[in-house]
């Protein structure tokens, strides 16, 4: 495996084994800056301090759709660059905090990088909200593309990010130059029986989905032998935009819409793809990463080994070093970022 070597003072990943000792010095080391007003204050109670950081960054923009004009929540480049952007989408139900480690070691990279939330989840102001189905969610990125980047981008989502950005490239692949698939959701049918529950019942749902117990399990899934201390910090760093007080009501109207099925649109894509898959994911079988890369037209595929289903945010170093020899990797090598490299195995 490649890994990236970053320059002193940047954004290190966190350690492969975590110990108490390391928790600690990580939260003596904590980063304490300002947070936008428009996040939940239970952002003051998270502990890492690279989710601490991207957290600061978070803006609010303005992005027009036909019945009006959302305040969508981002983070924008720290680094500008005259090469096509690195534009970052999120999971299921989560937000750009997904990226606090990778997004960081990109700009060290000398990618100009951008973190997204999706209409409807992530932190964007849905006081009057929009329909969030597949369309709106499409649209909405588009005239966000459209408003702010402008150039063909390599579009990475992880998960269910995976879908969207399949589905967008097909409809709009003048914006997107690459695509980045890691530990894909792309076979799913869609929302499936949830789309035609009583919404009484919808919402019940949903509130689980909340609950503190199930955000639980669903890290402890997603990554194996955390402490319960950092357990329990990740779950609230993935939680915490459910705080906001329209993220039942946005939950569910997607729920109901139907959801994302690309399944048809796989052999569509024209744009150059790179699977990243964790070793270990025990939320989605590798052998659907094995069919994703023959259905796709021109990919290639990479493994991250003792990785689980999150491998940006467990091996962050892994992610962002394949994300940087993709993107490059047709440049001429005067053109290519001045980094570093060091090769471990």
């Amino acid at each position: 495996m490649v890994a990236l070597a970053v320059s002193a003072g940047a954004a290190q990943p966190p350690p492969h084994r975590f110990t108490a000792k390391s928790w600690r010095a990580k939260r003596l080391r904590a980063w304490a800056g300002d947070f936008p007003a428009f996040l939940p204050k239970q952002v003051e109670n998270i502990k890492d301090q690279f989710a601490r950081k991207l957290a600061s960054r978070i803006e609010r923009v303005p992005v027009s759709l036909s019945k009006g004009c959302i305040m969508s929540s981002c983070v924008k480049p720290a680094v500008r660059s005259e090469e096509n952007p690195v534009v970052l989408l999120h999971g299921f139900d989560s937000s750009c905090l997904e990226w606090r480690y990778t997004l960081p070691m990109l700009e060290e990279a000398g990618l100009e990088t951008w973190a997204i939330d999706i209409l409807g989840w992530g932190f964007s102001d849905l006081e009057r909200l929009p329909a969030l189905d597949v369309a709106s969610k499409r649209k909405h990125l588009y005239e966000f593309w459209n408003t702010y980047i402008k150039r063909p981008m390599t579009l990475v989502g992880p998960s269910l990010g995976s879908a969207i950005a399949i589905d967008f490239s097909v409809n709009y692949p003048e914006a997107v130059d690459r695509l980045v698939l890691i530990d894909a959701s792309v076979y799913a049918e869609g929302t499936g029986n949830l789309a035609t529950l009583p919404k009484a019942a919808a919402y019940a749902g949903v509130y689980l989905l909340k609950s503190i117990p199930l955000r639980l399990f669903a890290t402890s899934l997603a990554f194996n032998g955390l402490p319960f201390n950092i357990l329990a910090d990740w779950a609230n760093i993935g939680r915490l935009h459910c705080l906001l007080p329209w993220w039942e009501d946005a939950t569910v109207n997607f729920m109901i819409s139907g959801g994302y099925n690309v399944t048809a649109q796989i052999n569509a894509v024209k744009q150059k793809s790179l699977i990243i898959w964790g070793e270990n994911d025990q939320i989605i079988d590798y052998k659907l990463g094995i069919r994703l890369h023959c259905e796709l037209p021109d990919a290639i595929i990479r493994q991250i080994p003792n990785c689980g289903h999150i491998p940006h945010v467990e091996k962050p170093a892994a992610v962002s070093n394949l994300i940087r020899e993709f993107v490059s990797a047709d440049r001429p090598s005067s053109e290519k970022p001045a980094v570093p490299i060091s090769t471990a195995v």
